[in-house]
């Protein structure tokens, strides 16, 4: 038999080992990954204004009479902007070099001749508004490959060359609307572009714009607007950064460690409660202001259904004798015990009360041992 004890004894005790160890393995592994979630961040980005810079360059076609191969000619466009918001920007350009101008057939001296074309040396500073229309539908996204922008635009078309159409006027050509450099007329236009993004600082750019001018540019009259289209690849290269990343501590306000070792090895005590009610003398009846401790023992009774209360009346030995202060006390007791019970609705098999006269004196103060001592502990 005590042979059997023994082994039993060693039994138990390996049980309570293994589990013990497999216990401390799960707090680990617990704790370990809360301190991996701990150390998780969230990194994503706003939106940052910014000013840019656009170098283009590419082709220009001017509507007229002559071939459409006949009335390209070379162009190109330098602008300073600034991106106010994910979807508006404001471009200051400058485009240029030179258009064509010519006719298909001319009647010159009563023969109907074919004239060649000639160029119009400009420049022309403008102001354009652009929209990007990728984030405006889209929405932001500082990765997107590929954005659209649409914009619309108005500046001076500034001629700083007008020698070719002067040359064909002197020969005969009559041109109507003929005018000598510099002569400046303004201009609205309006265009697409598709943006590449190579790297957070710099795009590749392909914009074609349409401009519309008065009937004078290409020194003909015509009864209609001038019109020149221009066809432009180039580079934009962010001048500063265009996002700032904002990251995110996903639990920074959350230490797991302590709460997770304690909750299973260490579960958090509930603390007991005391009330003292006071009475006055000769008198077993609750004052006003004494109810609100007994509303404190009650709610504690419900919040903890396990709780149970001991109810201690008492009596001061400074006055009276000791068979009214033994009726004092219990009377004291019963009070609260009543009140519990039939006010507050607290299972009388939770309460335990008792009195004691005035052989016990629990405070050293006579007056207030006029009282009634409840402790509710919570098991």
């Amino acid at each position: 038999m005590k042979v059997f004890k023994t082994l039993l004894a060693v039994a138990l005790l390996a049980a309570s080992t293994t589990a013990m160890a497999q216990t401390r393995k799960v707090v680990d592994r617990v704790n370990q990954r809360v301190e991996k979630v701990l150390d998780r961040q969230d990194v994503s980005y706003s939106f940052k204004s910014h000013a840019f810079l656009d170098l283009q360059g590419g082709a220009q076609y001017t509507l007229g009479e002559a071939k459409f191969k006949d009335l390209i000619s070379p162009n190109f466009q330098i602008g300073l902007g600034y991106q106010f918001s994910p979807v508006f920007a404001a471009r200051l350009a400058v485009n240029g070099l030179q258009s064509k101008g010519g006719w298909k057939h001319y009647l010159l001296n009563g023969k109907n001749v074919e004239a060649p074309t000639f160029n119009i040396k400009y420049f022309a500073p403008g102001i354009d508004a652009m929209f990007n229309l990728s984030n405006l539908f889209c929405g932001w996204n500082p990765d997107r490959f590929l954005n659209v922008t649409a914009f619309l635009g108005l500046g001076a078309n500034i001629v700083t060359d007008n020698d070719d159409a002067l040359a064909m006027d002197k020969q005969g050509y009559e041109l109507q609307h003929i005018y000598d450099a510099t002569s400046m007329s303004p201009y609205a236009r309006g265009g697409v572009e598709l943006n590449f993004r190579l790297s957070d600082a710099v795009s590749l750019m392909i914009e074609g714009n349409a401009n519309v001018l008065n009937d004078h540019y290409n020194s003909k009259h015509a009864d209609n607007p001038d019109w020149y289209f221009n066809a432009l690849a180039g580079l934009r290269i962010n001048l500063g950064k265009s996002r700032k990343a904002v990251t995110t501590d996903i639990y920074r306000d959350v230490v797991y460690n302590d709460t997770v070792w304690k909750y299973i090895e260490e579960p958090k005590k509930i603390e007991p409660i005391r009330r003292d009610i006071f009475f006055t003398i000769n008198s077993i009846e609750v004052a006003e202001l004494e109810q609100a401790k007994i509303k404190d023992i009650a709610d504690y009774m419900k919040k903890y259904p396990k709780a149970k209360v001991t109810v201690s009346g008492y009596a001061d030995k400074g006055t009276g004798n000791a068979q009214i202060n033994a009726r004092l006390a219990a009377g004291r007791a019963d009070v609260v015990v009543r009140d519990l019970t039939e006010k507050y609705g607290i299972s009388a098999d939770r309460i335990t009360y008792d009195s004691y006269g005035d052989t016990v004196q629990p405070f050293a103060e006579n007056d207030l041992n006029r009282v009634s001592i409840c402790i509710a502990n919570p098991e």
